[in-house]
């Protein structure tokens, strides 16, 4: 098991430019059945690996690697095009907050996320609904209920909210991230035996990571009293065309393409 004082993953799935800082940890998640070879960082088909799972679970699969054979005080999730906004560091020419930033702010906070997105119309649920299949979230739910039933009530206060922090992007703790990986994947290998994504659409089936980004606010909201919450703004160093977003979003709600 490798240990280091902080890993803050980058995952990506191609060749790019990725952050010169020690403090991150770039992964090539999906690696398995990936047929691009990217030189110089770690694979997440190495040791103990879902890999195999990453059409379904995303970036969950480096999260799932590092958790299972990294030793770190700090461990955290970022993307090789999304970062929290800072000052100090630079890709592709964007400033972004580097390792050290985002270190220092965890001497006032337990977790970093990724500041909410508002929703002027629809809540959580009905977001959800209009983009994905809304019979998922009752599945999600009910293997909460089951292994974790102190946690619906949260669950049932996000679904009516209109705020959602997304892209499963967090720093945090060592001890708290190992807590949350326990939950997290206990909810979703129990989940992944009761939702079928045979039928899926190839975006659909990314499913669990989606479900993902939902269960972490269910998690913070549970938490929120006992640990202290720093939202931070997220930079896309591409750009973001919110009329193509607003778009596909339509699409995927009237025409249910999936």
């Amino acid at each position: 098991m490798s240990n280091r004082n902080c890993c803050i993953l980058v995952a990506t799935h191609k060749t790019y430019e990725l952050p010169n800082d020690d403090g991150f940890s770039p992964i090539h998640v999906g690696a398995i059945n990936s047929s691009i070879q990217i030189d110089g960082i770690q694979r997440d088909d190495q040791g103990e690996s879902i890999s195999e799972l990453n059409s379904y679970f995303c970036e969950l699969t480096g999260l799932y690697w590092a958790w299972k054979n990294m030793s770190a005080d700090v461990f955290g999730l970022v993307h090789y095009r999304r970062y929290f906004r800072g000052d100090l560091l630079k890709v592709k020419d964007i400033a972004v907050a580097s390792s050290a930033e985002l270190i220092n702010l965890l001497n006032d906070y337990d977790i970093l996320i990724s500041k909410k997105r508002w929703y002027i119309v629809d809540t959580v649920r009905e977001h959800y609904k209009n983009a994905h299949y809304e019979e998922d979230l009752s599945v999600v739910r009910e293997c909460l209920s089951e292994l974790y039933p102190n946690y619906v009530a949260a669950f049932d206060q996000l679904m009516s909210q209109r705020g959602l922090s997304l892209y499963n992007m967090f720093v945090m703790r060592s001890d708290l991230f190992d807590q949350y990986m326990v939950w997290l994947f206990g909810i979703l290998f129990r989940a992944k035996d009761r939702i079928d994504v045979s039928e899926y659409a190839p975006y659909q089936q990314r499913v669990f990571g989606f479900l993902a980004e939902r269960l972490f606010n269910v998690w913070i909201i549970y938490h929120s009293d006992s640990i202290r919450i720093k939202q931070l703004p997220v930079v896309n160093i591409e750009g973001e065309n919110f009329f193509l977003k607003a778009l596909g979003l339509l699409r995927r709600k009237f025409s249910k393409a999936r």
